[in-house]
């Protein structure tokens, strides 16, 4: 009897097939949301492994502990002025990646492929 082989898919495969090509609306949306969504479960954790509240936080950032519930759950209604005044109460170091064709730039950097 004849062994019927079972196809697979790659994550990108499958991303490509049912969120949407790389450069798509869809797909742009999703990574978005994606990218938010991770940035929320660090400023989570990095406030857990601090022993604070979401409360305690809100007093050291200045805004109401809703809004560091809200930055958690996703930060995509946060400005960048809020996440940087978060990561810098929670004595987090952050750095970004700015990569243009190809290259990332850097403030005073030479550019280097990826």
């Amino acid at each position: 009897m004849a062994t019927k082989e079972i196809k697979t898919y790659s994550l990108a495969e499958m991303k490509d097939k049912y969120i949407g090509k790389v450069g798509t609306t869809d797909r742009d949306e999703y990574e978005y949301e994606l990218r938010m969504d991770i940035l929320g479960r660090m400023i989570k954790t990095a406030r857990q492994e601090r022993h604070l509240t979401q409360e305690e936080l809100g007093q050291l950032v200045g805004v109401q502990k809703s809004q560091i519930s809200k930055l958690e759950n996703s930060a995509n209604s946060a400005t960048i002025d809020t996440i940087l005044k978060v990561f810098k109460a929670l004595k987090a170091e952050i750095s970004f990646n700015v990569r243009i064709e190809g290259e990332f730039v850097g403030i005073g950097e030479a550019r280097r492929k990826t």
